[in-house]
């Protein structure tokens, strides 16, 4: 299997976070890729290349142009107001207010964030731009035939909506690389997300289509974040209802409930018929994730591939969350072989 990795991605480097009502250590870190490198060249999983250069039009493919507008320029403008360090929103628009984009960077931030644990750093607007061509190089990929490809993106994406970032993610990495599959010739995609945390922003994205089937596992939205979708009743609206399927889990879900849930959600995938499959790869399902309360352990993860291979779809693999860094690159990559081994 070939990997696309950028070293750019490593120009995003949060310090800190609001978590647990503390400024903490930022969890999201360029270790986390790092280690998932390591562990693909260890076991020999295949070929690691760079990304090709994409440019910014099949980003604003799925991501609103004033936002992507935003995100390039936060740093300079935050810098020019406040300083040379990590910039955090404090307020955002609740119900009964206005939505009109503020001149200030502070009204900005707020406007088009959700929460308050993903700093914009010097090089996020480089890290999300390199992310988002590793994603859109592994769709080629896979529309050149290769039955799967690993993009090792980072930051994460699956949380950023169409207008607004948070969880970590500023570009919709995933759903960049669906709306790319779709463009070059696939009739129907489908993006399963098997990250702990609901994949939100892609939900938002594609919540009224009916081309692309988003289908996400993911802890229950009233005990976890991002809280506020994920759903199961959440099944799309207009042309796209029917093609939204959500698989909510109680905290302290083991393999056996989750990989039911998951075979549920396979004879979903394909019933809905698609030609491409782009997964959001989480292994914050992991048991000893800091930040999560599933309980799947390390051998679980190589199953996990091998169910995923039984769908005989040209696979992309996008990576998301994956928190336990010491544990990321086992638990990645065992999904990677799993798939291999099945395929």
């Amino acid at each position: 299997m070939i990997t696309v990795f950028s070293d750019a991605h490593a120009l995003h480097d949060g310090k800190a976070e609001l978590h647990d009502g503390k400024l903490v250590t930022s969890f999201e870190m360029p270790r986390r890729a790092a280690l998932v490198l390591s562990r693909v060249t260890e076991v020999g999983l295949g070929p690691v290349i760079p990304p090709s250069a994409f440019g910014l039009d099949p980003v604003k493919r799925v991501h609103a142009p004033d936002y992507v507008d935003f995100l390039a320029g936060a740093w300079d403008a935050w810098v020019a107001e406040h300083g040379a360090y990590d910039a955090l929103p404090f307020t955002w628009i609740a119900p009964g207010m206005r939505r009109v984009v503020p001149d200030h960077i502070d009204g900005k931030l707020g406007y088009y964030s959700f929460d308050a644990g993903t700093p914009i750093t010097a090089g996020t607007f480089q890290a999300v731009r390199a992310a988002a061509d590793v994603a859109l190089t592994g769709a080629q990929l896979v529309a050149r035939g290769e039955r799967g490809a690993f993009a090792l993106t980072r930051p994460p994406g699956h949380h950023a909506h169409r207008a607004c970032y948070g969880g970590y993610c500023f570009f919709n990495n995933a759903a960049i690389a669906a709306q790319a599959l779709r463009d070059t010739g696939a009739e129907r995609v489908c993006v399963l997300d098997i990250d702990y945390h609901h994949g939100n922003g892609t939900q938002d994205i594609f919540y009224d289509r009916g081309d692309v089937l988003f289908v996400s596992l993911h802890a229950d939205p009233v005990q976890e974040y991002p809280y506020f979708l994920g759903f199961a009743d959440e099944t799309g609206t207009g042309a796209g209802e029917g093609a939204n399927a959500n698989y909510p889990l109680p905290f302290g879900t083991g393999f056996e409930a989750w990989s039911a849930a998951l075979d549920h959600a396979l004879a979903r995938i394909a019933a809905f018929g698609a030609e491409a499959l782009v997964v959001s790869l989480g292994v914050d399902t992991y048991k000893g994730d800091p930040i999560s309360r599933f309980r799947l352990d390390t051998a679980d993860y190589p199953t996990i591939g091998g169910m995923l291979a039984g769908l005989r779809l040209p696979t992309l693999f996008v990576m998301e969350g994956g928190y336990a860094v010491e544990a990321i690159g086992v638990n990645a990559v065992g999904v990677l072989q799993g798939f291999e081994a099945a395929a």
